[in-house]
């Protein structure tokens, strides 16, 4: 019989012990929190965070959590109970988006100025990185590029979830980490872009007259809801307000019908690709010329020296 495991003395919150009752449960059935977490069609992570307290279960979840773990209205009752508002250690602004994105069943994105998170390229993601707050520190610099790569996944698999991503003409001109970089970027999307699920549009410069002040991301739940997010300089903002949320839809409405068809779409990202081939191969013959000039140079120098006698050996 499944032994049922507590933290060592007491605890205030009653967020935690909710998490833990659901961990007992899980436990006693069997399930690993990976196998429950694709029975719940979210990832690991989302239901570690629950089971520990630090986030906020729908009742959806709740619902069909209790239907696997067969604990009747146990865990309804109790989640009755919680004061999250109060109790629940909320997580950063962040954490709380990458919560509602590991659940989502339909993702529609507009980017602007640099390439959108779920469709970057390794390269590209470092470079990013490498190039912001974390530059003196490369240990949080691969931490991170694993983080945003490791979310990825989902929609990287042969079903998954609706990703149609609107990408300002910005986003593949702004050149990130050198020509290098912005190559296997452009690859990338092409690669991407023959999944089933995976839809990008550009919209060029050309085209533009719908305003969206910042990148934003309409989310779909499995159980219907609908959210919008969005960034400022120093936060993300996360709303379900029904009125919000149908405001920024026919901004992206709008917006759809100003980008490229799909394939013109692609066709001008192969065009940027070829451009920064070409811009790679001349920055890879400058620096050979760089370097030939200053071996000639050393030659040079070296031959132009005064020579230094040097003593005879007497006999």
């Amino acid at each position: 019989m499944t032994q049922r495991k507590t933290r060592r003395g007491t605890t205030a919150s009653s967020a935690i012990m909710f998490g833990e009752e659901i961990k007992y449960a899980r436990e006693a059935m069997g399930y690993t929190q990976a196998n429950l977490s694709k029975l719940l069609h979210c990832d690991r992570t989302v239901l570690s965070r629950t089971e520990g307290g630090k986030r906020k279960p729908s009742v959806e979840e709740v619902e069909e959590i209790s239907r696997l773990l067969n604990t009747g209205d146990l865990l309804m009752r109790l989640y009755d109970r919680v004061d999250w508002n109060a109790q629940v250690e909320h997580p950063d602004w962040f954490q709380e988006y990458a919560d509602v994105e590991a659940i989502s069943i339909g993702m529609r994105a507009y980017q602007d100025s640099v390439m959108y998170g779920l469709l970057q390229c390794w390269q590209y993601a470092r470079a990013l990185f490498a190039a912001g707050d974390a530059a003196d520190n490369p240990q949080e610099i691969e931490e991170l590029t694993k983080a945003r790569l490791g979310r990825q996944s989902r929609f990287l698999a042969p079903d998954g979830p609706l990703l149609l991503v609107i990408l300002d003409e910005s986003a593949i001109r702004s050149v990130v980490g050198g020509p290098g970089v912005m190559r296997c970027q452009m690859e990338h999307l092409l690669r991407v872009a023959q999944l089933r699920n995976i839809v990008i549009h550009v919209v060029p410069f050309s085209n533009r007259r719908t305003v969206i002040d910042t990148a934003m991301v309409l989310l779909e739940l499995p159980d219907g809801q609908r959210l919008v997010y969005s960034e400022s300089l120093d936060r993300g903002h996360l709303s379900s307000d029904p009125a919000n949320v149908a405001r920024h839809q026919r901004r992206y409405d709008r917006l759809r019908g100003e980008c490229l068809s799909e394939c013109d779409s692609l066709r001008l990202i192969a065009e940027a690709l070829e451009g920064y081939r070409d811009d790679e191969q001349r920055a890879r013959r400058s620096r050979l010329a760089q370097e030939q000039l200053q071996r000639h140079q050393r030659r040079q120098l070296h031959r132009g020296s005064p020579r230094i006698p040097q003593p005879r050996p007497r006999p």
